[in-house]
């Protein structure tokens, strides 16, 4: 599945709204997607805009947990649940498969290191 980011381009996130959540790491998230943007300085910290090869427009952001929202001290690696916003499901159904499909690989090759190792 391939994709591009707004560290790629402009992705055009207008009207895009809540599909679902994710569970993941932050440095997960910057691994898959580079630095996240800045958020609205209002009720997000950090987000990233997705687009993938199927036209699907994503948006990953923390949404009322960080310190533009009063929680000082917070940072990225705090937050482990990310809002999923998009046009459509697909938008969720994209980001899911992503996230899963790099965890088995990283799964993978600790398992490789762990053999090395031995």
């Amino acid at each position: 599945m391939e994709y591009e980011t707004h560290n790629h381009r402009h992705v055009n996130s207008n009207f895009t709204s809540l599909q679902g959540y994710v569970k993941a790491h932050f440095q997960l998230l910057v691994g898959l997607f580079g630095p996240p943007h800045d958020g609205d300085v209002y009720k997000t910290d950090w987000e990233w805009d997705i687009e993938f090869d199927d036209g699907t427009v994503a948006t990953i952001y923390n949404w009322k947990n960080g310190p533009n929202y009063g929680y000082q001290g917070r940072t990225p690696d705090d937050v482990t649940e990310w809002h999923v916003g998009g046009h459509t499901p697909q938008a969720l159904e994209n980001v899911q498969r992503l996230l899963l499909t790099r965890r088995w690989l990283l799964g993978r090759l600790e398992n490789v290191q762990r053999l090395l190792d031995s």
